[in-house]
């Protein structure tokens, strides 16, 4: 195990208050990350008072141990001091081709259930032909190049109006944005959250408790959409991401896909397959 260097020069002050925020997002006590990490309860002390300076091998099990996404392990060894070891490409690289090439096969397979890559904010990276069935009927505005899902799905020019349990949904997609930004705060993320939270109306308990009855499965929240041709549809969402991925952008990708809650969903989706 790594043991305190007394006496040693002082961290960079910005390494010990990153650290301290990401613990404590994460409700980790530094007995609990020092056991993840194979190291002691003191060195953890040590280095968020500044006292100790953690090598770069100890910053990378740090990171691991908080289970970090790969963007703010970069940030966290270059409050240490050191260089970030997870490359960061455009989609456009040719070094990205054979992950991108793996999702367009995943959105192809799907079919003919609707299918989406989004990227860290729910910007629309790509879609199958079956999304279309979802975004009928939206603001044009909202389907433009970088459109952002959470907001075509909870503006009132996009998908809301369809949406025949709309603010049961759209909670459960807010909390999951406002459990996002407390993992991972970002600016940009939280100004998404606070205007996509304007959209949704506060649920009355004895309506909650009733709609709640009426659409949940059990075991997810469904979407129930209304569609031209086919009817509602009853969606449930399944997302996938590169579990080992070591590129920033391709581990922020996300693909979410939508599948049938009921027969009937099943067979309208299926009768231009």
């Amino acid at each position: 195990m790594d043991a305190p260097r007394t006496p040693a020069p002082a961290a960079p002050q910005a390494f010990p208050q990153a650290l301290r925020a990401s613990r404590s997002r994460r409700r980790l006590s530094q007995l609990e990350l020092a056991l993840r990490a194979g190291t002691t309860q003191r060195h953890i002390s040590f280095i968020e008072n500044g006292r100790s300076a953690p090598g770069r091998e100890l910053v990378a099990r740090i990171a691991e141990s908080l289970a970090l996404p790969l963007r703010e392990r970069n940030g966290l060894l270059l409050a240490a001091g050191y260089a970030p070891v997870h490359p960061q490409r455009d989609l456009a690289d040719p070094a990205l081709a054979p992950a991108l090439e793996a999702l367009d096969h995943i959105l192809t397979g799907h079919l003919p259930y609707p299918a989406i890559v989004v990227d860290r904010y729910g910007d629309l990276v790509a879609a199958n032909s079956a999304f279309g069935v979802m975004t009928e009927g939206a603001d044009p505005a909202l389907l433009g190049p970088g459109a952002n899902i959470a907001r075509l799905a909870l503006h009132p020019a996009g998908m809301a109006p369809r949406i025949r349990n709309f603010p049961q949904w759209a909670r459960h997609v807010i909390e999951a944005l406002r459990e996002e930004q407390r993992r991972n705060p970002d600016d940009r993320l939280a100004a998404l959250h606070d205007e996509l939270a304007g959209y949704v109306p506060e649920p009355g308990p004895a309506a909650g408790r009733q709609q709640g009855a009426d659409t949940l499965l059990g075991f997810t929240v469904p979407m129930e959409l209304e569609s031209a041709d086919r009817g509602l549809l009853r969606l449930m969402t399944t997302v996938a991401v590169f579990a080992t991925a070591a590129d920033v952008t391709i581990a922020e990708l996300k693909l979410e896909a939508f599948l049938p809650a009921d027969r009937a969903t099943a067979d309208a989706l299926r009768e231009d397959a």
